[in-house]
């Protein structure tokens, strides 16, 4: 399975769209950008979004577990958008490994993770 991972920034806001399964290359992509964010605005704000989404290699799990450890604190908020219920769990999955307010909205509902992620409200 072929992995596609597209990032866009805005401001202090990261959105990662995935699909397929993340790889180690996606991670070498994603964590120079992440931390060059980080340095200029301090803690940022991540939207995941997940279409067709098949997990991690085995080597992007390392790749993210270290990511995790590294950034525990530069995350204010995840917003994580997906389309089955076992992406729901991933929002609770993810709550030990970092400070940041996680919310996980339907595929359908990206609009509304995108103005929690924009909003300075705390999150409910």
């Amino acid at each position: 399975m072929t992995n596609a991972i597209d990032i866009q920034t805005e401001g202090k806001m990261l959105l990662v769209k995935a699909t397929g399964k993340l790889t180690k290359e996606a991670y070498q992509e994603f964590v120079p950008l992440v931390e060059q964010m980080v340095h200029q605005h301090g803690k940022v704000r991540i939207l995941f979004a997940m279409h067709d989404f098949h997990g991690w290699e085995a080597g992007a799990l390392w790749e993210d577990m270290k990511f995790d450890l590294k950034h525990f604190r530069d995350i204010e908020r995840l917003a994580i958008v997906g389309e089955t219920k076992w992406e729901k769990g991933m929002a609770m999955f993810c709550a030990p490994f970092t400070t940041a307010k996680i919310k996980y909205f339907d595929v359908a509902d990206i609009d509304a993770a995108t103005i929690w992620l924009r909003s300075d409200e705390a999150a409910k």
